[in-house]
């Protein structure tokens, strides 16, 4: 195909070709047959999540990862209830949002981007305010980078008594959650993320006595989660409404091949092993990471060398002219970009899209100004140079080509 390119981004990202030619079937949304794939698809989730069918169900929800979110908090938290929103970039902000829309009582604990909610704080909000019941975080907050310590939190909304919800939209599959021992009650992730799907479901993994409580509780009929789940255990796996036929199918075969690459430990490591590559490799063409602490295995926030013009469009196209789209910055006060490593991606890619930046950096006449270096041929020996110890240690069950 002309325009194909590779996505550098966290989701949509570039899936394999099997998973996108098991979309070329049809299938009736009735069948059994297709029934049985959404069972297959609901154990194989908790089994990635360490969670067993006697504590833990999982349902899934037709729409983006938002839709997802909003199911839940629309869902479990009744109207006599309150939630304290931990909030640190703008997937946090989204769901005071969705809270404000649905005239859901809460409280928000923000961060500065750049910063993790801090469990202490957390313990000082639940501690002053005994009418709060629920507590929402992001895990992966894509819109910097950041990972949040997810673990710590669970643990002092557990000591008060809340039920816990997390957005892993970004993380799950691609960094180990272990769901029940942590303590978390709702997990929110979606199709096109880590497992390597494409866009149109999100999926919940839920604590069974929190999602058969908050029955009667939802404030949408479409995003009601206790009856989405009743109608897929009822009816053996059919769901509520039309379900994204060819996008099931799709997933099915993405977690297949995500056991197939060694599950969670293989394709965590592929995705870190890529990440410490790339900015390695950046920061031997000037760039500097954008956090201090915390920076997550999925998406890296990069700020332009000092003391050069860089205009991202024009950078975007020639990049993506030549096989790689990269994603703009979220940031509101910095001239930054991002690069997602996630995805059917590998360490030959963050090499040829860091020779990409190189080149350009060349042609526009910023590479003396960004690296010190006269040429491009020096630029890419001193990414091979900072990469090299990396791939050296890679782990030996990490791929480093398609």
């Amino acid at each position: 195909m002309a325009n194909e390119y590779k996505l550098l981004t966290p989701g949509p990202l570039t899936t394999t070709r099997t998973v996108k030619e098991e979309m070329l079937f049809d299938h009736c949304t009735w069948d059994e047959d297709y029934q049985q794939i959404t069972q297959k698809i609901r154990r194989q989730l908790l089994e990635l999540a360490h969670c067993n069918a006697d504590d833990y169900t999982v349902v899934l929800m037709q729409g983006s990862g938002t839709f997802g979110v909003e199911s839940v908090l629309t869902s479990v938290i009744g109207k006599d209830e309150k939630v304290l929103l931990c909030t640190n970039g703008a997937y946090g902000d989204r769901q005071v949002k969705i809270c404000e829309h649905a005239g859901i009582t809460y409280t928000q604990y923000a961060e500065p981007y750049d910063r993790i909610p801090d469990a202490a704080r957390v313990e000082e909000y639940l501690a002053a305010d005994p009418s709060i019941t629920h507590v929402s975080m992001i895990h992966s907050e894509t819109t910097s980078g950041l990972l949040n310590d997810i673990q710590a939190v669970a643990a002092v909304a557990k000591k008060h008594g809340c039920t816990f919800m997390v957005d892993a939209m970004s993380s799950f599959g691609g960094v180990d959650i272990p769901v029940a021992d942590w303590g978390i009650d709702f997990l929110v992730s979606s199709a096109n993320k880590c497992i390597q799907g494409v866009p149109g479901f999100s999926f919940i993994i839920c604590n069974k006595s929190k999602l058969e409580a908050s029955k009667g509780k939802a404030r949408s009929l479409s995003l009601d989660l206790w009856d989405q789940w009743n109608t897929l255990e009822k009816a053996n796996g059919k769901w509520r409404y039309t379900s994204p036929t060819h996008v099931v199918l799709a997933f099915s075969k993405a977690l297949d091949e995500m056991f197939a690459e060694g599950g969670i430990p293989a394709r965590s490591a592929r995705y870190a092993l890529n990440n410490h590559l790339l900015i390695a490799r950046m920061k031997a063409l000037g760039f500097r990471v954008f956090l201090a602490d915390h920076q997550g295995p999925i998406i890296t926030t990069f700020l332009y060398p000092e003391g050069t013009q860089f205009d991202f469009h024009d950078m975007y196209e020639f990049i993506k002219e030549r096989g790689y789209a990269i994603y703009p910055g979220k940031l509101t006060d910095e001239e930054t970009f991002r690069l997602g490593n996630i995805g059917e991606i590998y360490t030959d890619d963050i090499e040829k899209v860091t020779e990409l930046l190189a080149l350009y950096m060349g042609e526009r006449g910023l590479l003396a100004a960004a690296t010190g270096l006269d040429s491009v041929p020096a630029a890419i020996a001193a990414m091979d140079a900072a990469g090299a110890p990396i791939k050296a240690a890679a782990p030996a069950n990490v791929k480093l080509t398609a």
